[in-house]
């Protein structure tokens, strides 16, 4: 018998494999529920107790061969395969291939919702085209409102009650139609008004709409939840102000203004020697605007505010042409690569 386990052994250590599947046979030879060292096992109790200790350590020396064996061959095959797989391809350019990078509207749009999300709110989304209810009538605007001539709509031809949304306040609308109070979202999307293109306006911009309703919220929380945004996102030293505004939808309304960032105040050409710059409207939201999409207004009030995604980019990067956001101009792009 220990002969016959010196010819395995010696057996074992001259084989060699030429293929994944002849080391699986070897394996199986040896070390399978049928192999080579299960039947010496099933032996092993048939053999004299004197000649059990030398047997044994024998037995172990063929099984820990056998193993080492399959082992070092299933490396070497797998190491050679994945030297295979990493074979040059002469197809491709000897230059190293630039990384791409964000775009600066979605690293300001990301920067935004980051710090709303630390408040607690969430993000709803709602189509682009959209019906007269959800983006008209249910914000306070019914059909004959003087107001829907501040935005000047694209209509679907064949349906004049289809358009393409002028605002994310349609997704607002939306929401509270299939949530119960309290509410704490934010909006992002993109918006499409019929308007000029030049380097302050385009046909095609990006709004984020926030939209709070609880018990007792009040223009204060308003102030406060605004402020925190200013100076989180411009930095800690942002001072914000309130000027009365008209929206349909809110009552009282507002427009909010930030220390200029670029002058610290003092008087530039980006804030038109003022201190102050235009960033957002927000206000109260209208009891009719609640009534309209299911709330209770006698016992819920709520704030809500939305920004332009472009006015903002360009404030932070100094961008004077709104039109460059459009243009994939990829020496533009490549500016934000490390932002």
């Amino acid at each position: 018998m220990l002969k016959q386990i010196e010819k395995h052994i010696l057996k074992i250590e001259k084989y060699k494999a030429d293929s994944i599947e002849s080391i699986e046979h070897f394996r199986i030879e040896y070390l399978g529920k049928k192999g080579v060292l299960n039947d010496l096992f099933l032996a092993f109790k048939n053999i004299p107790s004197e000649e059990k200790k030398e047997f044994g350590q024998a037995l172990n020396k063929l099984k820990i061969k056998a193993q080492e064996k399959v082992e070092i061959l299933q490396k070497h095959f797998t190491e050679k395969k994945s030297l295979k797989n990493r074979e040059i391809d002469l197809t491709m350019s000897a230059e190293p291939l630039p990384l791409g990078s964000r775009h600066p509207l979605s690293i300001v749009k990301n920067d935004i919702i980051e710090i709303f999300s630390r408040l607690g709110f969430t993000i709803s989304e709602g189509p682009e085209i959209e019906d007269d209810w959800h983006n008209f009538s249910a914000l306070n605007l019914p059909e004959e409102h003087p107001a829907r001539d501040m935005q000047d709509t694209f209509f679907i031809q064949r349906n004049p009650d289809t358009l393409l949304r002028t605002h994310t306040s349609s997704v607002q609308v939306r929401f509270m139609e299939n949530n119960k109070a309290p509410i704490r979202t934010i909006s992002p999307g993109r918006v499409f008004r019929n308007e000029a293109i030049s380097a302050r306006a385009h046909c095609i911009f990006h709004q984020i709409e926030g939209l709070y309703i609880d018990e007792n919220v009040s223009f204060a929380d308003l102030k406060q939840t605004l402020l925190h945004f200013a100076q989180e996102f411009f930095g800690e030293e942002t001072k914000i102000r309130l000027r009365p505004s008209y929206f349909p939808f809110t009552e009282p309304s507002a427009e909010v203004d930030i220390s200029c960032n670029i002058c610290k105040g003092k008087g530039c050409n980006i804030c038109k020697y003022s201190g102050w710059v235009e960033i957002l409207g927000c206000g109260m939201v209208d009891p009719n605007v609640l009534d309209n999409c299911g709330i209770d207004s006698k016992k819920y009030s709520g704030f809500a505010f939305g920004m332009g995604i472009e006015r903002i980019t360009m404030l932070k990067y100094q961008v004077k042409d709104l039109r460059l956001f459009f243009e994939n101009d990829i020496r533009f792009l490549e500016q934000f690569k490390h932002a």
